[in-house]
């Protein structure tokens, strides 16, 4: 990142924006939002190729302090990686109404506290020794 990049956009987004961006991405960013989805993220784009470099052009903003990119939902996540032009805000085909089967989205939570942990209902094949303490004083019973 060069210096001029660099004053550019503090000039653009502001000193706190900045150092907000260099916090949490590690690069300074300057671009328009181009939308915002269920979670909270918002999605921004560079018009400006010269700007960064090639595939750069468009970040997520998360609204955890706590993130991952599973709170990426899909239709963002294709528009971030290129697979799709125009983002879900204005593309026709994610315009179309959700299909009533579709479940809604949710992060993955592996490793949190929240993590699905299956419970099994099937008993053991083999069971652990109890032992039973006899008290003392007493003789063993032939």
């Amino acid at each position: 990142m060069s210096l001029a990049r660099t004053i550019k956009n503090i000039r653009q987004v502001g000193l706190k924006q900045w150092f907000r961006d260099m916090t949490y991405i590690g690069d300074a960013k300057a671009g328009r939002l181009v939308g915002q989805d269920a979670m909270g993220n918002k999605y921004y784009e560079n018009l400006n190729p010269h700007d960064e470099v090639p595939g750069r052009g468009r970040w997520i903003e998360y609204s955890q302090d706590d993130f991952n990119a599973s709170q990426a939902t899909p239709e963002w996540h294709s528009w971030l990686h290129g697979i799709r032009h125009l983002p879900p805000t204005e593309d026709p085909i994610v315009q179309q109404s959700r299909p009533p089967w579709l479940a809604s989205y949710k992060e993955n939570l592996t490793g949190t506290r929240a993590a699905y942990k299956p419970y099994s209902t099937t008993p053991p094949k083999l069971q652990a020794w109890d032992p039973v303490a006899r008290p003392r004083g007493q003789e063993a019973k032939p």
